[in-house]
């Protein structure tokens, strides 16, 4: 194989089970072409939270990993439509996304709340309305 570091190609030659001998070229792949293949670049900047089939806001991640040192890699899916996507995102986009995961996170949070009082009234009314109707006797606990 004939190989030099300062050259752009190098050729090595290749005997087949036929007895046939042919020469394969390669070419040496610049920085950018080898950080391109082990480094996808990011998609452009979109909110993540929102479905690219049916607009739906309520994209989630499943998973996600570092995709270079700047990008991550993103599988999301959507519970609207069953779609799954998988995307290389910036840090940027990704913190973003984050952010607006927090605020679905502390919507839920607000909401179970409001829930488990509304529900706590409603129990309380009725226990008392059954105590003051004397429907509640000792066998009863």
């Amino acid at each position: 194989m004939d190989h030099h570091d300062d050259q752009t190609h190098f050729v090595k030659r290749v005997v087949l089970p036929s007895g046939k001998t042919i020469e394969v070229v390669y070419f040496k792949e610049t920085d950018a072409e080898q950080a391109a293949r082990t480094h996808p670049p990011a998609e452009p900047n979109q909110d993540l939270h929102v479905c690219i089939e049916c607009s739906s806001e309520l994209a989630y991640p499943v998973s996600w990993e570092e995709a270079g040192p700047e990008n991550w890699s993103v599988l999301l899916h959507c519970p609207n439509c069953e779609v799954y996507r998988e995307g290389v995102f910036s840090q940027t986009t990704v913190e973003a996304f984050d952010e607006q995961l927090d605020r679905g996170g502390d919507a839920l949070e607000r909401a179970y709340t409001r829930l488990m009082r509304s529900n706590m009234e409603e129990e309380l009314a009725r226990l008392a309305g059954a105590l003051n109707a004397n429907a509640i006797l000792p066998e009863d606990f």
